[in-house]
């Protein structure tokens, strides 16, 4: 069945990818991303090139989720025009990279906005509709990183990726007697075919930068180098847009609460397993299980 969706940071990589994927899958999707009148216009003409070459119903939305005021405007043109949203796509964050050091209090903090009060805003904003409709699916992009092997340098990535995935968790239990439903899909180290690295933040501080090159020389450039080499043929991007259709389609009730898409295999599927195990158990030993499947109350 035909879904509406709405998905963050769909300007590039994962978000780009899951979108078309979903269109083509027969979705209304609306690909959500900032300045599409400015540095964004170029995505929004491919996004609108793509929908009519495949005449998919892929459409585009300014969506800026450091901003309530603008995901507030955004999921109000979507409902204005679509009339529902079915699906919500937590996908927008930011990389950084470099010695956690060299990075002050507030480049944490603006790390933080994006990967986790982003996705609050947009909670805010889709929740009471979903809620009222007593059905929904919120799927949350997250990161092997959360749970799995964590290479040095990337320390405020982490941290607010491991912050998003906590707070998906408590989310699940808490809408589940709405009848909104949680999947939280983890990608592995993908390399390539994102702009993940590219577009990466680096440290303000540079002062201590020396000190660490000293002791630790190129080791940026290895870890990418040696993820890169962990990476087995066949391992592109598009398995994560092809594990969100998956998600997507499975019917209501029936989706997994979690999706590892890692073929480098840092080790996040067992430690996510036992996890997620002791989760569903707890909740079971203090009369809660219910929370662990959407049910609404009619």
């Amino acid at each position: 069945m035909s879904k509406t969706i709405l998905i963050t940071g769909a300007s590039s990589g994962f978000g780009s990818l899951s979108a078309r994927a979903l269109a083509s899958a027969g979705h209304t999707v609306y690909a959500a991303m900032r300045a599409t009148a400015g540095r964004n216009a170029p995505r929004v003409a491919e996004a609108a090139a793509y929908a009519k070459e495949h005449d998919v119903d892929l459409r585009t939305v300014d969506l800026d989720v450091l901003s309530q005021e603008s995901v507030d405007a955004a999921v109000a043109t979507v409902l204005a025009e679509a009339g529902a949203i079915d699906v919500v796509v937590h996908n927008a964050g930011h990389m950084v990279l470099g010695p956690t050091e060299a990075f002050t209090a507030e480049q944490l903090a603006a790390v933080y906005d994006t990967n986790v009060l982003g996705s609050q805003r947009l909670n805010r904003a889709v929740l009471p509709h979903m809620r009222r409709r007593e059905h929904g699916l919120l799927v949350w992009i997250g990161s092997s990183s959360t749970r799995g092997g964590t290479p040095p340098y990337l320390a405020p990535y982490f941290a607010a990726k491991s912050a998003a995935d906590a707070l998906a968790v408590s989310y699940a239990a808490e809408l589940a007697r709405f009848g909104i439903e949680t999947t939280i899909v983890v990608p592995g180290a993908f390399t390539s075919g994102t702009n993940h690295f590219a577009n990466a933040g680096h440290p303000s501080d540079q002062s201590v930068i020396p000190d660490y090159d000293e002791r630790y020389g190129r080791l940026m450039e290895q870890v990418r180098e040696r993820l890169a080499d962990l990476q087995p043929p066949g391992a592109d991007v598009s398995l994560v847009a092809d594990a969100v259709v998956q998600v997507v389609g499975t019917p209501h009730g029936k989706r997994p609460f979690r999706v590892h898409v890692d073929p480098a295999d840092d080790g996040s599927e067992e430690v996510s397993a036992v996890a997620d195990c002791i989760r569903a158990q707890f909740l079971t030993r203090i009369g809660l299980a219910d929370l662990l499947a959407p049910h609404p109350a009619g």
